[in-house]
Formats: C-alpha cells, structure tokens, sequence
C-alpha cells in the first residue's frame, strides 16, 4: 500500500509540475483536458506495472562449503494485535464515510432541483428554473438559472453558450471523477489541485467557444467581471464565474502557433516514458556462467568430459580430508567450487583489458595458476597470454587477503597445456579443493522462490539443539511473534552453530517484510547453545538453513 502511495503520488506530482510549466499557459485546451485526466489515470495504474531488466552477472569463482542439514519446517500462528493500525484504518474508513456522503448528498441535492423544478428544454440541455438568485451553472445536461431572470430576459445569450459548452463537452464528468477520487483520497492533496487545474481548464474550454463564436472579447470580459461579483462557486458544478483570473482574460487574447503547441505536445510523451522507466523497471541481477571478461568466448568444453579422469578431494582448514569424489558424484554446489573448464577457442586479453589488469587495484591476478602482485604484469606482453577468464567477486565472497572486485586467471601456452590439456580433457590426477575458514562465510544465496536446501559435505555427527528437533520446534513457536498484518509464506534465515554450540553470523536469505525476518533473528538469538557438530572427532562450525513458514490466524 505504502509503495502504491509514494509511486503514484510522485508520478501525479511530476505531470502536474510539467502541465503548469509548460502546457497551462498554451492555448490548446482540449489537449490539456484529456492531458490532465491521463495523468491522473496513468499515475493510478503505474504502482501495479513493473518490466524486469535481466542483468547477468558473472559467477563467482571463489565458493565454499557448507555443512549438510535437514530443513526445518514449522507452523507459527502467534499474533500480536497492533492498536496503532488499527485505529489509524478505523479513521481512514470513518473520514472516507463522511466524505462519501456528503458527495452523495450534494448528487442527491441536484436531482431534487431537477424534480422540483420546473424545466425548459434547450437545445442539447435543459434548463432548470429555480427560485434562488444565482448565476447560471450546470450539472450534466441541466444548465440551472433564476426563473424571474429567465421570464425578464435578463441573461445574456453568451452566458446561455457558456453553459452550453459545459454541458455539450460533458465536463461534469470529469468534476465527478476527481472528486471521487477525492473522497478515496482525502489524506493527499494532489488531488485538490488537479480538480482546480481541471475546471479552470473547462472555463478556457468555454471562453474559448464564445470568443469565438461573438468574436467581442472586451464585452465578453466585462460581462463575466460584472456577474462574478460576490456570486458563490457551486460544488461539483461548472460555474459561469469559476476562477474569473487574470488567467482566463489573458487567455482569450492569447494565440499559440501550432508548431509550438505541436512541439509541447510532444514533450509530455518522454515525462511519460520517464517515470515509467524510473517507477516501473526493476533490474535483476542473473547470475550467468558467461565469462565476464570476454563475452565473445565461443564454446565452452563440457566439464563432464573435462573433469571426466579427476578426483576431487576436499580439505578443511585443518589439512584434513572429509569428502573425495569424481567429477560426476558432485553436488550442484560442489560443482560451484571447480574452475570453469577452458575455452575450445583460445584469446588473448585485448590492450585495454591487460592494463586494466595491471593497473587497477580491483583486481586479484593469478598465472597459470599462481597469484602474483599486479605488477608482475609488466614482465609480459597480452599476446603472451593464449586464454584468460575472469569473474566478479561478491562482497561475502572477499576476504582480507583478497579483498578485490574482480580475479583474473591469465594462461601462458605452457602453463594452458599443462593445466588443461591440449585435447580439452585434464589427465588423470587429483585436484584438492580447500575450504577455508573465510570462504565458509560466503553464503550461497538462491534468488528463486523455489526452497533452499542447504549443501555440502557431510560431518560424522550433525549439531542438535538440547532435547532434539522436536524441543527445537516447540522453543521457536513459543517466542517467535507475527506481524499484525496477515501475511502467509516462507522466511528463510541462515545461522552458524559454533564449535562451542553458540549461534553466529545470522543472514536472513528470504524475507516476508513487515519485520518478520528481524523477528527470526531476534528469537535464534535467544537460544541456548547446540551440541556441535562433529567431524574426525573435532567439534567444526556448521551452516544451518531454517525456513519458518508463516500462517496468520484468521
């Protein structure tokens, strides 16, 4: 609701601004009648419009290890009854009754002059004689005025044509629909001011249509000065003396060229198409397994058949193995952890790559497998380099030692064809993947709606709150607290169990809003210590996912 109100009130704001500095003091008013209800139209519709933008991102190369934990999944219905919005809606809904129905008393007020009253036909119109001294105004196709003034004829025939054109144009419907939106709205003004931009709009409308058809502007002038003395505007009706301003007599003496009006025009099309691109375009970041460096590397070699005679052997930070597989055995998020497999097509970094590489402090730089310093890079040449790749680092994937943006691989000949083979496919041997302490930080983030599961290699004796899973359960369902507003679906939090059984380095990964995901953190703070989980013999940290799902009590 929030986000509906800040998006359309920006946008109604920036189309009213645009049509008072540029389209107001033109003379092209039936553009600007149709200009200004767009807006309102558009500016409404906006908030509910959304075009996503795919912006692809290379895969981080530098990954880690998480440990294996089932998922829990819970039912929470504890709900916490929030006074404070309760009573700001139960004002809402009693402003918006008493708005209501003053606007439909005022509807109801018109049709009881139209059946009380006698009536005259005219032209396309009707009007309505009344017993009250008042200026002409009209009401959909009812122009009300004095019946003694009509039986001495003393209104004037342009006064009648002023009518005429309010009734004739249908501009009552345009008073009655920002004025419902008025009601609905009553907490921002914006609308306030369109409804004045709108019958203001209407009287140079119908000036426009007498002036032109009695072509006697000073008299047409005088007449509307001598009837707007002291007269009353009418709600919701177009009112002969509505704003009579030095902006309505200046304007019926003003001309507008039509290469003027046409170019003004057309400036409203980008003020659109600008707050559709600022309102409505959200960019998604997609990771994509394209080389970041070289976006016109040509086929990729399958890793299947790469890696198809490698082990793979994973260490911990102590030196000590706990998983060895082959290439087809490993997980999805094992496979994250080795290096792409080489290019079929062989390049060399172009000039300004190879500075950037050298020069930039963003960069982490390896050859042939080795980090060296940047400046290394000035002993070689580009063309001495037969393949490359690098990648963009997240923040939760740097560390101290490499804290830059961006990690380049540079390969010389000898160093391609020794680490990957003249054939595309690495000879028989064993690659050692470390999982380092820092690299355990990097949490692996799914953006899809789809469930995590948390992955990796598994340890001798899982950690364990005291009392199990099922004590685990009963302890979240007894703290954690839902929002007042109802709201149904998944928050996913991760956390570390500690080798001493506390709780650390808390991430909430999906989110509900309204709180929910603070709320997760707040009560995994609160819980005594885990018995660690368990790995030859030694107590290690251990990544564990918890998805709480949330079911409001109706």
């Amino acid at each position: 609701m929030i986000d509906f109100l800040i998006k359309s009130t920006v946008a109604l704001s920036v189309f009213l601004v645009f049509y008072h500095l540029v389209l107001e003091r033109e003379k092209m008013h039936q553009f600007n009648r149709f200009y200004l209800l767009f807006s309102i139209a558009i500016s409404l519709i906006i908030p509910f419009v959304s075009f996503e933008v795919i912006k692809e991102v290379p895969v981080n190369s530098t990954n880690q290890f998480v440990v294996n934990q089932p998922i829990i999944q819970m039912q929470n219905v504890v709900e916490e009854t929030n006074y404070k919005l309760i009573f700001l809606w139960s004002l809402y809904v009693l402003v918006t009754l008493i708005l209501a129905l003053r606007f439909g008393k005022n509807i109801k007020n018109f049709v009881s002059k139209i059946k009380s009253n006698p009536s005259v036909d005219f032209k396309k119109s009707k009007l309505i004689l009344v017993e009250e001294k008042i200026l002409p105004h009209t009401f959909l196709n009812y122009i009300f005025i004095n019946s003694e003034d009509y039986r001495n004829r003393n209104i004037e025939a342009e006064l009648y044509s002023h009518e005429l054109v309010h009734v004739t144009q249908k501009h009552t419907l345009d008073i009655l629909f920002v004025e419902f939106l008025k009601t609905i709205f009553w907490f921002n003004p914006i609308f306030l001011f369109y409804k004045k931009a709108i019958q203001l709009n209407h009287e140079f409308l119908a000036d426009q249509e007498i002036v032109k058809t009695y072509n006697d502007v000073p008299f047409y002038q005088n007449l509307l000065l001598n009837k707007a003395n002291g007269s009353q505007t009418i709600y919701l009706a177009s009112n002969l003396n509505y704003l009579v301003t030095k902006k309505r007599l200046i304007m019926m003496k003003k001309r507008t060229s039509k290469n003027t009006a046409f170019l003004k025009k057309i400036a409203a099309l980008p003020v659109a198409i600008g707050l559709m691109f600022l309102l409505c375009v959200e960019t998604i970041a997609q990771e994509t397994k394209t080389d970041a460096g070289n976006k016109n590397t040509q086929n990729v070699s399958s890793p299947d058949k790469y890696y198809a005679n490698t082990n793979f052997v994973f260490k911990n930070k102590g030196n000590t193995a706990f998983a060895e597989k082959k290439y087809s055995e490993l997980t999805e998020q094992e496979k994250k952890l080795i290096p792409p497999a080489p290019s079929l097509a062989k390049k060399s970094p172009n000039s300004k790559e190879y500075e950037g590489f050298k020069n930039s402090e963003n960069y982490a730089v390896w050859i042939d497998g080795k980090h060296v310093p940047n400046s290394d890079l000035n002993e070689y040449k580009a063309s001495n380099f037969v393949s490359y790749f690098n990648s963009f680092v997240h923040k939760n994937a740097r560390s101290k030692k490499f804290p830059q943006s961006y990690q380049v691989t540079l390969f010389t000949a000898e160093g391609y064809d020794k680490a990957y083979g003249k054939n595309q496919v690495l000879d028989a041997g064993t690659i050692t993947i470390m999982a380092s302490e820092d690299s355990q930080k990097n949490k692996i983030q799914e953006k899809q709606e789809k469930e995590i599961t948390a992955v990796a290699n598994e340890v001798e004796r899982q950690p364990e709150f005291p009392g199990g899973l099922t004590a685990f359960y009963k302890f979240i369902g007894a703290n954690f607290k839902t929002p007042a507003t109802k709201i149904e679906g998944k928050v996913i939090v991760e956390f570390m169990i500690e080798t001493d059984g506390s709780l650390s380095e808390f991430q909430v990964i999906k989110d509900l809003g309204f709180g929910v995901g603070d709320e997760a953190i707040r009560v995994l703070k609160l819980s005594p210590k885990w018995s660690p989980g368990i790995q030859s013999g030694q107590p290690v940290r251990v990544l564990y996912t918890l998805p709480i799902t949330i079911q409001s009590q109706k």
